[in-house]
């Protein structure tokens, strides 16, 4: 079982950037591919990023290519999201999780892990 923990959110001004870590404890790390989600404020969750296990292979929702970075480092167990050129709609909870599932990796409920969130807001 493999338990997930974000860290890095915060408050930020439009236009900045903010980076988000996901360490992974209890497991091989390896194994899984790694999502990024986020739950506006009175929304559903909704998905961000994907990257492969092997980390060659990423995935990014339209409203974030271009802007954000998925990346993880499997000797370190830990997966990040660079997020740049922050507007006040990328306010949300963000959340990491884990699948061991190919298919269907945009949906959250794809996922068999999740983290506990870290909160994200973006003043304009």
């Amino acid at each position: 079982q493999v338990q997930l923990v974000e860290s890095g959110g915060g408050l930020v001004q439009a236009g900045g950037s903010l980076s988000l870590s996901c360490a992974a404890s209890g497991g091989t790390f390896s194994p899984y591919r790694m999502g990024w989600f986020r739950q506006p404020p009175g929304k559903e969750r909704e998905f961000v990023a994907t990257i492969s296990r092997s980390g060659t292979v990423t995935n990014y929702a339209d409203s974030v290519k271009g802007r954000f970075t998925i990346s993880r480092d499997n000797a370190k167990n830990t997966v990040y999201l660079q997020m740049s050129s922050l507007i006040p709609e990328d306010t949300a909870v963000y959340y990491c999780a884990a699948t061991t599932r190919t298919i269907g990796v945009f949906m959250p409920e794809r996922y068999e892990y999740w983290g506990q969130g870290t909160q994200v807001t973006v003043s304009s």
